[in-house]
């Protein structure tokens, strides 16, 4: 039997070159090159400023003699991301972001550690730099930020913690700076989402919470804890209850209490399975549209324990079946990229139950991944966007 001739490939000869990058990679290269360099080399500047130069053998002439600044990421003081420390918090409004820690777990039911939440997510965020790839975004090029440090909580007492945590957060957001807020156990909801309502007049707050579960009752054993906040939230004149939408809801650890408050007040309700299979686009559309529904600004609360359990062992309350990381990044980019936002808080990161800090490694995640995307999207700083 005789064989046809082989057919040659088209444009033989002529081999197309396969593209060099990913899409997304090939933006991201493009992008890099439009980012400057003006905030790195403020940076440099003020570190042989304040922290003198170098030793004469040091050939790199960019270093200085006392660590200021993101390098080495293992030494300095471990402020978030190395932002500066802004002891003088009257001047917090000359940032475009503000971090303050809320070391709270007085509103915990079982497994306690979050008042070290804040330390344990500024301890890694140090392993952060300010420039993300895929989002092509550099906060150092783009935002300045500031750290003023803690909140001064009262450990016997959840409600003049919870006065101080409000008083706080207004402050900040008073002052035009964006607040993000490091927990401290869930509780806190309730006196950060206030101190933000409270500066709205007569304007309406939203809330985007991302858990496992509902938070929705009105007292826990015979007082406000960390499964109550959104019941006393949407308690306030200006945040109605039809503006709360939770994600990531399920499992076995969601009181019943809980479920019937939001039935009874409208509340809105996404479990994992429903974002999943109708699309962590199509879910976050429904999130936003449900959180600005005649809104006047959200608020965004992160549970860490809304991931699966085996991504955030250090927490209170551990669940499996929670979202993958991917898909928590993606809903939280999809987020901070439609509209501003008033602010955010991080909660439930529990350092003493935390394997290799991989929960507070989380926690920060979600922090650069908001801020990145309201920079990619003009919503920071806000003095740009208003």
């Amino acid at each position: 039997m005789q064989l046809a001739p082989p057919v040659p490939a088209p444009h033989a000869g002529t081999p197309r070159k396969a593209p060099r990058h990913g899409p997304e990679a090939a933006r991201a290269v493009e992008i890099e090159a439009t980012l400057g360099h003006a905030g790195r080399d403020a940076e440099i500047a003020r570190g042989l400023q304040m922290g003198l130069e170098a030793a004469d053998s040091v050939v790199d002439r960019t270093i200085p003699l006392f660590s200021r600044g993101e390098l080495p990421h293992f030494a300095g003081i471990p402020t978030f991301m190395k932002a500066p420390f802004v002891e003088d918090v009257r001047r917090c409004g000359e940032y475009d972001v503000a971090i303050l820690g809320a070391p709270f777990d007085g509103g915990t039911t079982y497994r306690p550690g979050t008042r070290f939440g804040p330390k344990g997510i500024r301890d890694i965020s140090l392993l952060y730099g300010t420039y993300s790839f895929e989002l092509g975004v550099d906060l150092r090029e783009s935002i300045t930020m500031c750290d003023v440090g803690d909140v001064f909580t009262i450990p016997a007492n959840i409600e003049k913690t919870f006065d101080q945590i409000t008083k706080a957060v207004s402050h900040v957001h008073a002052s035009g700076a964006f607040p993000v807020v490091l927990g401290g156990d869930h509780s806190i909801g309730y006196p950060t989402s206030r101190g933000v309502a409270e500066n709205l007049g007569d304007g309406k707050l939203g809330i985007i919470h991302f858990d496992r579960h509902v938070d929705t009752q009105e007292t826990d054993l015979d007082e406000r804890m960390h499964t109550t906040p959104w019941f006393h939230a949407t308690d306030l004149p200006n945040v109605p209850p039809e503006n709360l939408v939770q994600i990531g809801i399920g499992g076995w650890q969601a009181p019943r209490p809980g479920v019937e408050v939001g039935r009874d007040r409208g509340t809105t309700i996404m479990t994992v399975t429903d974002c999943v299979e109708m699309g962590i686009e199509a879910a976050a559309e429904r999130a936003l549209e449900v959180a600005w529904d005649g809104a006047d600004a959200v608020w965004l609360s992160f549970d860490v324990d809304c991931l699966d359990a085996a991504f955030v062992p250090g927490t209170g309350w551990p669940e499996p079946g929670g979202f993958l990381p991917r898909e928590v990044l993606k809903f939280i980019q999809l987020i901070a990229g439609a509209r501003p936002l008033a602010g955010i808080e991080i909660v439930e990161c529990s350092p003493p139950y935390d394997n290799a800090e991989i929960t507070a490694l989380i926690a920060c995640r979600v922090i650069c991944d908001t801020l990145g995307c309201l920079v990619r999207s003009g919503h920071l700083p806000r003095k740009a966007a208003s």
